[in-house]
């Protein structure tokens, strides 16, 4: 059934076919369960990270829909967590259109959106809505700051968003790794990062919740090192995650009349060096701690290679574009498939079992 609709949204521009679905989401979430099985997961999956139970390891990634327009349809597609944004203190535009592009013959996206979306205080009414009528699942909040904020006092937008957000979230997840706004990626420092931890410990301490620190695949390997082993050994670790990795500026190889696009590329393409990206962030923090993996998971075992590599949970994006909702049902049903055939009685045996001295 999604092929056929597939079809017709793959002939509006991207960005329009999205703008369509996330409404039609919002206003009928019921119809994210029409494309595809129930999901349906089994004991083996469910574990507990950062203190939230998750009934199994696979969610939404941040980005599809920043201003959480449709969070009950992501539950109703299975997914166990949803994370929305990224959402900054102040409303904005970001990039001029168009800014989304499809790769179709590598199952990929670029995007240049620049944090588009309705800011902190829009963004937390809806979300207040959405609390009240009953989620469904864990939400997580992705937080930027503003384009035009300087990065010398960058912590501040990160606080004001956090402020208004946090008694509506789960978990939160600091985002220094986009490569669409001007400078952003300048701020992937482990002394940055420490300092803004610092700063937003008041109000993450207030409402107890977890924080991701999502990391861009572009950096060197001893630098993804460097910083991982300082949150690691840092008084905020026992509350701190690691998202690896968010989109990538390299360019491999790549097909269609797209490809010169500037941008984050996502999909297929980043999937190897995602995986690269969780090995190396989960050797650094050797169990201090948990990993979330992003990056090119289309099958159950791009997901169960992730997990072996040292990730706890997975999130997808650009497989729900291509493949649709029943890609979540496809995920979880072959993972636990794939640890049951390796003999793993749960998840969390397999996680990192490839990195293990």
């Amino acid at each position: 059934m999604y092929s056929a609709v597939r079809s017709i949204l793959f002939r509006l521009s991207a960005e329009r076919a999205h703008e369509w679905t996330l409404a039609a989401l919002g206003l009928v979430p019921a119809a994210a369960g029409w494309f595809g099985p129930r999901v349906h997961a089994s004991e083996r999956l469910a574990q507990t990270v950062l203190g939230l139970s998750f009934p199994h390891p696979i969610g939404l990634a941040a980005g599809l829909d920043k201003n959480g327009i449709a969070i009950p349809a992501w539950y109703r597609m299975g997914f166990s967590f949803a994370e929305i944004g990224t959402v900054t203190p102040r409303p904005q535009p970001g990039n001029p259109k168009p800014r989304l592009f499809r790769l179709i013959e590598d199952e990929a996206l670029i995007n240049r959106m620049g944090f588009n979306n309705d800011g902190a205080h829009a963004v937390a009414k809806r979300l207040a809505r959405a609390r009240q009528a009953g989620t469904g699942g864990i939400l997580g909040i992705n937080i930027g700051k503003n384009k035009d904020t300087p990065n010398d006092v960058a912590h501040e937008d990160y606080r004001a968003a956090l402020d208004e957000l946090a008694p509506l979230a789960d978990y939160v997840t600091i985002n220094v790794s986009s490569p669409n706004t001007p400078g952003l990626r300048d701020l992937q420092s482990e002394a940055f990062i420490l300092e803004l931890l610092q700063a937003v410990e008041p109000i993450r301490a207030r409402y107890r919740l977890p924080v991701w620190i999502k990391l861009a695949p572009d950096l060197p390997n001893d630098e993804i090192a460097r910083i991982v082993r300082a949150l690691a050994a840092s008084p905020f670790r026992e509350h701190l995650g690691l998202i690896c990795t968010n989109t990538t500026i390299r360019r491999p190889p790549l097909s269609g009349p797209y490809r010169g696009e500037a941008g984050g590329l996502s999909g297929r393409p980043l999937a190897a060096r995602s995986t690269e990206v969780v090995r190396i962030a989960a050797r650094a923090a050797q169990g201090r701690m948990p990993i979330m993996a992003s990056g090119g998971v289309f099958s159950p075992q791009d997901a169960y290679e992730k997990i072996r590599s040292g990730a706890s949970l997975v999130q997808i994006y650009t497989a729900l574009i291509y493949r649709g909702p029943a890609v979540v049902a496809d995920l979880v049903r072959g993972l636990d498939a794939l640890l049951a055939r390796d003999g793993f009685r749960s998840i969390e045996d397999a996680v990192g079992v490839d990195v293990r001295d």
